[in-house]
């Protein structure tokens, strides 16, 4: 087993942890708002920008970046106009990145719908990713929200540096805790950070809030990744593994923190097989089964609460409140989702 001082956290004691439905529901009225203002954002007069427009706002997804930016402004101020621009330039981002890694992946399907590369193509993907990213600018300039803005671009740039490095540390199959941690922090928590960052900007002018509210999105993002990371090789909760990661040769922390405490034939073994670029099932499920005999799921999910409990230290900065615990409610989900 893994030599680790890290500890087994306990998340927040919740008798009866609440569903997303459940959490979306604290703030409905705003998301239903929300949605109108980020379509009207939308509009455009190109038939086939339109078009697929039309299609895309049929695949919405969660909604958890829109929640974040609300939960966040409810809890440092209230929600009013530039709250509703910062979760719009948020989700076109979003929107924005995830298209764009559909092209990459080659993905054939998004939340259950065909993917739009694979309906209108890569290069019209390309472009309606241009597109929503423009449009990101073009509502945070038409509002003079330049600290928004600063934020979300920063956001960008770190989610770009993120995806090249690993796709540089794939390629070499070097990866290591701290190339991890530095890739999941840009790739992922960035965008997560922005959201709770600018929930807070749009709500408040205390730069201490601004801060605490930018820690707190660090942590977040970083659990809902290594979440993400887990269901590549099954979790107690989840079922049957992904095994996604695995087969394009992603490394990730389970399999990191279980080679640290194989033996160096075990570790030649398992490098063998995962450079495979067509693996057998057999070797997919030899990978899973060495991952979890050399304590790597357990490790990584400890990192995970760990990081989560980071987020709700921070959070006890505020006075308790309705505010207060939805946004706790939000982290729970995060990292004992099922997908």
């Amino acid at each position: 087993m893994i030599d680790t001082d890290i500890q087994n956290v306990k998340l927040s004691d919740r008798q009866n942890p609440k569903t997303l439905q459940e959490i979306r529901n604290a703030i409905d009225p705003e998301l239903h708002k929300f949605r109108t203002f980020f379509k009207d954002a939308l509009r455009t007069d190109v038939y086939l920008l339109d078009k697929i427009i039309t299609y895309l706002l049929k695949t919405k997804g969660k909604e958890m970046r829109p929640m974040l930016v609300f939960m966040s402004a409810q809890l440092t101020g209230e929600i009013n106009d530039r709250t509703y621009i910062a979760a719009t330039m948020i989700e076109l981002l979003h929107t924005a990145t995830l298209i764009h890694d559909d092209v990459v992946d080659d993905a054939e399907r998004r939340r259950g719908f065909l993917s739009i590369n694979r309906i209108w193509k890569n290069k019209a993907s390309i472009l309606l990713g241009d597109f929503l990213l423009a449009k990101g600018l073009i509502v945070s300039l038409e509002n003079d929200e330049f600290q928004l803005l600063k934020v979300l671009s920063q956001a960008v740039k770190r989610m770009s540096e993120g995806e090249l490095r690993q796709l540089k540390a794939s390629k070499l199959l070097n990866m290591t805790k701290e190339k991890y941690f530095q890739i999941i922090s840009d790739k992922t928590g960035s965008l997560i950070t922005a959201c709770c960052q600018s929930g807070a900007i749009s709500a408040t002018g205390n730069e201490e809030y601004h801060e605490t509210m930018r820690l707190i999105g660090e942590n977040i993002g970083t659990a809902f990744q290594i979440r993400d990371d887990l269901f590549d090789y099954g979790v107690d909760d989840v079922g049957k593994p992904t095994a996604n990661d695995i087969k394009e040769r992603k490394i990730t922390l389970p399999l990191i923190a279980a080679l640290e405490s194989a033996s160096l034939t075990e570790r030649k073994h398992i490098r063998k097989l995962f450079k495979k670029h067509k693996k057998k099932n057999s070797d997919i499920k030899e990978i899973i089964e060495f991952v979890k005999d050399k304590g790597g799921i357990e490790y990584t999910r400890n990192v995970m609460n760990s990081y989560v409990n980071k987020a709700y230290e921070l959070l006890q900065q505020f006075p308790e409140s309705e505010s207060r615990n939805n946004m706790e409610d939000l982290i729970y989900f995060v990292v004992t989702r099922k997908k």
